[in-house]
């Protein structure tokens, strides 16, 4: 199981599927390891963080590890924490900012590198690309929707805005992530992380 996990990520590290529609071109960004316990399903890298090569290098990482609670080096601890957007390259930037993960590197990738991730015991879904493929059960069509809706996949799964600063103006229109749902975040993550 080591040495497929091995040849797996050394397959996704090299991956060149979209290479000719990426604009800066391939650079999979992603944090896994099987002893993990919180996957954190997000959307795809920004420009700053292609150029770092780490996950959430942002204000966006800034924001969410104060959601989870958490420093840095609690989240960049692979054993504790996997970090896998839905597109692992930073895919460019549209008419209303970054575009959309790119397709392709979910169908191809995705499933198979969640077959590692076995004590996974909370997953934080961020965004409506990753609403869509981890919460395809849900009846709720509005990423708004979906995370008010929260209580009912907890404590498995928690669907999430984006942390990105662009989202300010629905946090400040939703007070009650901050007043509710945060809190009960950072207690269960914190839960999680101490039996890991």
């Amino acid at each position: 199981m080591k040495n497929a996990l091995s040849l797996l990520l050394r397959d996704v590290h090299t991956c060149t599927i979209c290479e000719s529609d990426l604009p800066l071109g391939p650079h999979p960004i992603f944090q896994l390891h099987p002893k993990a316990s919180i996957l954190i399903a997000g959307q795809a890298p920004g420009k700053k963080v292609h150029e770092s090569g780490i996950p959430f290098n942002d204000p966006s990482g800034d924001r969410l590890r104060d959601w989870l609670g958490v420093n840095r080096a609690t989240f960049y601890d692979a054993r504790k924490i996997a970090i896998l957007p839905m597109g692992f390259c930073y895919p460019g930037t549209g008419k209303a900012g970054d575009r959309p993960p790119r397709h392709e590197c979910a169908a191809t990738w995705r499933a198979p590198l969640l077959t590692h991730l076995s004590n996974i015991r909370l997953t934080l879904v961020i965004g409506q690309f990753a609403h869509a493929y981890h919460l395809h059960d849900s009846p709720y069509t509005t990423v708004t929707e979906t995370v008010q809706a929260w209580k009912e996949f907890w404590p498995e799964r928690l669907p999430l805005p984006h942390p990105s600063p662009r989202n300010n103006g629905w946090l400040k229109r939703n007070p009650w992530f901050a007043t509710s749902l945060l809190p009960a975040l950072r207690k269960h993550v914190q839960a999680v992380l101490r039996t890991t």
